[in-house]
């Protein structure tokens, strides 16, 4: 239990790699708000059923008055906070093409959800995290970022200011007593990646091809880097970013 009453934000929770992280928080002894767009009663339920603290919101973090009331519900209901898992992200239903093809529409709704959500939710959490001097942010990027993946630039920009965000606040927050890093997956099968498999085909293969450790990358994966950043093992660490790609990109 080695976030035992700690205080956890984790925005994109409904499902997926969010759910995996709200759901291992509360295992570890955090209280959990799950925070998203849509219903987050089943990631809830899952927290509360294996005996953790937890409370959903639904909230858009593109939004910068949504993130502060996410941050004052997650205080309100649980006396502070701690913790800050910056999830939520626009992927799934991107499509890949040209740059030239990628509209003002997708190009701007993509940075406000990718990059200006993260930056409100941390705008609004660091005060919070300041009056205890101490306070722990997971941002979740990608390996895209380091290996110039062309065809999904919308995306791939979205999460290199993410990651440059992360050192950049490391420095600013530290006197707080926060530290940010950051966790870059690889391709990931959640479960809105698995419902596409097969006309994800040839990225699958790819993939796997490419990588040291020949098998999906799955959610959980990646919960035992957040597990580590998020608790006290980590409080010597802030602005870094740890690749959890089953070797595919080695930095």
């Amino acid at each position: 239990m080695r976030l035992q009453d700690r205080v956890a934000i984790v925005t994109g929770a409904a499902q997926g790699i969010g759910a995996a992280f709200a759901t291992a928080l509360g295992r570890e002894g955090a209280k959990v708000m799950v925070a998203d767009m849509a219903d987050p009663r089943r990631t809830v339920d899952r927290i509360a059923q294996a005996g953790g603290a937890a409370a959903g919101v639904t909230a858009d973090i593109s939004v910068e008055a949504e993130c502060k009331r996410v941050v004052a519900e997650a205080v309100q209901r649980f006396g502070g906070l701690d913790i800050l898992v910056n999830n939520a992200a626009k992927f799934s239903d991107l499509k890949r093409g040209s740059f030239y093809d990628i509209t003002q529409e997708i190009w701007d709704r993509t940075m406000a959800v990718n990059a200006r959500g993260p930056f409100f939710m941390i705008r609004a959490a660091g005060p919070e995290m300041a009056k205890r001097k101490y306070g722990k942010i997971v941002n979740i990027t990608t390996g895209m970022v380091f290996m110039g993946v062309p065809y999904m630039l919308e995306y791939v920009a979205s999460k290199g200011a993410l990651d440059a965000m992360t050192r950049a606040l490391a420095r600013e927050l530290g006197d707080d007593g926060i530290r940010i890093n950051a966790i870059a997956p690889g391709f990931t099968m959640s479960e809105n990646m698995e419902k596409q498999r097969a006309q994800l085909k040839s990225t699958v293969d790819r993939t796997l091809a490419n990588r040291v450790i020949k098998r999906d990358e799955v959610p959980d994966d990646l919960v035992g880097a957040m597990l580590f950043l998020a608790s006290p093992d980590s409080d010597f660490v802030t602005g870094q970013t740890i690749v959890v790609d089953g070797g595919y990109h080695m930095r």
